[in-house]
């Protein structure tokens, strides 16, 4: 299928299309005019990709995760990917809690329970 033709089997736009191509994270054969021609694998690919991008992965990772979901994976380099996988997972979560924290510190100043450190008093704002 040419990009047109994929792009809306997957909902993807043609530029993202060619990104993910710039990246290495798909790849299409060119025909004798130069358009390029993908698989019917290529929408499970790219529904793979944008899945991994919305987790937080970059593309380097994602570049490097595509070949451990091949039917016969790279010996040994899918465990050091999970390893960095798990890395990239930690770090959400470590900026989930400190988003939490925020918010709620800023919660507590609007509603009134609590004042800038070193200042005795309510805030001079009203709410």
């Amino acid at each position: 299928m040419r990009i047109g033709e994929l792009s809306r089997a997957t909902g993807t736009s043609t530029r993202a299309l060619r990104y993910y191509e710039e990246q290495g994270l798909l790849s299409s054969d060119r025909r004798s005019n130069g358009y390029r021609e993908y698989g019917e694998e290529a929408v499970h690919q790219v529904a793979f990709i944008q899945d991994l991008y919305r987790a937080g992965l970059p593309s380097q990772i994602i570049r490097d995760i595509l070949p451990c979901t091949a039917p016969t994976p790279p010996a040994g380099e899918c465990t050091q990917l999970l390893a960095r996988v798990r890395q990239v997972r930690d770090e959400l979560a470590r900026q989930e809690q400190q988003i939490t924290q925020r918010r709620e510190m800023l919660d507590q100043y609007l509603r009134g329970a609590a004042t800038p450190a070193g200042l005795g008093g309510q805030p001079h704002c009203s709410t």
